[in-house]
């Protein structure tokens, strides 16, 4: 298990990372989300122990976690490390060897990652020769490449094609099984698609966590109503609800102090209503609820 606690990160007098907790279990694939600007970055840095915390304190399954302990993660940076003049398959070689395997275990691993990554006829050539989305593929392969302990892998997905997508999803279930996976990404509704559990960070700090059905659980319900006629706009007047959006005869509302067994006499009682739906809000929408 990989954990942050009270984790802080100052940069002169200004506070990127406050007094971040977080935790990555084994065999679950947690998404870590924010804005631009949040913290995101900095935070998987002190992970990896790129960069020093200010305060807090990285754990490995419990205990401080040692330069020893993060030679066996996996790290994919937001800035991509990777070397454009060196050939594929001896590259991925390299990264393997780094990390102690033996030369043929090395090149066998490298191979097994490209041919997954339909790269294999492609081992000879030069990084830079291949196309940005290809590149990604070699980049999370160096990630993988020395079967990690844990991956911390920052917007891991930006770049790829819906093909790639598939292919890095089939590779994260396969070998990040039964280890702690963390990755960052813009992409909501590829987090809410794969992920076990997810940290939202703002401002530095975590204002939410948990699976994305906790997530939900700590919404106030919204629903959708059908009213007759061609203008919903009398619900606006109903005592204890708020109106989200309304288009027509279709209203988007949040109860603001009615009870949800009095929703639909209250509606009724108003006008004529022809279907009022619980609406299961997505990860945009939790989103956007807990960062405003």
């Amino acid at each position: 298990m990989l954990s942050a606690h009270a984790l802080t990160r100052d940069f002169g007098e200004r506070r990127a990372v406050d007094r971040v907790d977080l935790t990555v279990r084994p065999g679950r694939i947690t998404g870590f989300v924010g804005a631009n600007g949040a913290g995101k970055t900095t935070t998987m840095r002190m992970l990896m122990g790129v960069l020093g915390p200010s305060s807090g304190e990285v754990r490995w399954h419990g205990r401080p976690a040692t330069a020893e302990d993060r030679r066996g993660f996996g790290y994919m940076p937001e800035e991509r490390g990777l070397y454009p003049r060196m050939k594929l398959a001896e590259q991925l070689a390299f990264f393997a060897r780094l990390h102690g395997a033996g030369r043929s275990e090395a090149r066998a691993r490298a191979g097994e990652l490209l041919e997954f990554f339909d790269l294999g006829d492609r081992a000879d050539d030069l990084l830079d020769s291949l196309s940005l989305g290809n590149q990604q593929r070699v980049q999370i392969a160096a990630a993988l490449v020395h079967r990690p302990t844990a991956l911390v892998l920052d917007e891991p997905f930006s770049g790829l094609d819906p093909h790639a997508v598939d292919a890095m999803l089939e590779l994260l279930q396969r070998e990040a099984g039964e280890i702690p996976v963390l990755f960052s990404s813009h992409q909501l509704d590829l987090v809410e698609r794969i992920c076990d559990d997810v940290v939202v960070l703002a401002g530095g700090r975590v204002v939410s966590a948990g699976s994305v059905d906790d997530l939900r659980s700590q919404e106030t319900p919204s629903y959708r109503v059908e009213v007759v006629g061609h203008d919903a706009g009398w619900v606006r007047d109903l005592a204890g609800v708020r109106v989200d959006s309304i288009d027509a005869s279709v209203v988007r509302l949040r109860l603001a102090g009615l009870p949800p067994a009095e929703l639909v006499p209250a509606l009724a009682a108003r006008g004529g209503v022809l279907e009022v739906t619980r609406v299961r809000p997505s990860l945009s929408e939790i989103f956007r609820e807990v960062t405003r």
